[in-house]
């Protein structure tokens, strides 16, 4: 059975079947941070070689019909954004969502500078907010928080002539002051670090499942099949750790991260350590 689009044009039933069937998929956003050539040490960086098999399999398993569907977002604005993932992505017709850190962007070493972000952008790649410092926002007083929303946001928008509405969370913290904040700032959607699946048509409060360099490419195919448990399993021990934090205090669980994450740093992730690490711990 065909239905005629036009005069040159027709579409199966069945077609159009399955790209309703992929368009009502929940969702799962994975949150990369840093790629470099060689990988390293440091869990939030995934080899070059590696992130190029993670596309492959999420091209593939966009395919289906069942099973969540993959959503590829990344953190912080670090210059690989640029020089490593977009050049990936492009190669296989795919677009992500970079959340940038406004105050870093073209003074700190290591990360994008305003023509590499525009660049990004005009490529056609979705740009979000990721504060001005990288502060965890739960530890902002009112003043900061109009810096790291409003002022980050601003910044954006008048750097790249676009609209920024969306905002993910250093660290993944946040509460109700933080909510309320980001929703003031102008942002409509807010990208967590909980590790959930979304429907198709997502909500204010995003999750999403950061990616580690300990974990493989047969892991993540797992996590995304529709019968795997592996996403419950780490929903509930996300809420542990919650608990944790609360317990011990950003300052000690930030030791504690350290010893479980970079056990032996090299001379980049040592860098790394002094502005990026206390905000980092999810």
């Amino acid at each position: 059975m065909k239905i005629q689009i036009a005069e040159s044009q027709t579409l199966s039933v069945e077609t159009i079947s399955e790209d309703q069937g992929r368009q009502s998929q929940r969702r799962l956003y994975l949150l990369y941070h840093e790629l470099r050539p060689g990988g390293s040490r440091y869990s939030y960086v995934i080899g070059n070689n590696e992130f190029e098999k993670h596309l492959d399999l999420l091209v593939r398993l966009r395919e289906r019909k069942h099973g969540l569907y993959p959503e590829v977002t990344f953190d912080d604005g670090h210059l690989s954004d640029y020089e490593c993932a977009l050049p990936m992505l492009q190669a296989r017709n795919l677009t992500a969502r970079f959340f940038i850190t406004a105050g870093w962007t073209g003074r700190k070493p290591g990360y994008m500078g305003w023509s590499e972000l525009r660049a990004l952008h005009e490529a056609g790649q979705s740009i979000g907010a990721h504060g001005w410092s990288h502060t965890l926002l739960t530890h902002c007083s009112e003043e900061d928080l109009k810096t790291e929303l409003g002022v980050a946001r601003k910044t954006l928008e008048d750097k790249l002539g676009a609209a920024i509405t969306t905002m993910s969370l250093p660290g993944g913290r946040y509460n109700r002051r933080v909510l309320a904040a980001c929703e003031a700032a102008g942002y409509t959607q807010v990208y967590t670090s909980i590790p959930r699946s979304e429907p198709a048509t997502p909500g204010r409060m995003i999750g999403r499942l950061n990616i580690l360099g300990s974990m493989t490419t047969e892991w993540i195919a797992d996590v995304l099949q529709p019968e795997s448990r592996t996403l419950a399993d780490l929903g509930r021990q996300y809420k542990v750790k919650a608990t944790v934090k609360t317990l011990m205090g950003d300052r000690l669980y930030e030791k504690a991260w350290s010893v479980l994450n970079r056990r032996e740093p090299d001379a980049v992730d040592e860098e790394a350590t002094s502005d990026e690490d206390s905000a980092h711990h999810q």
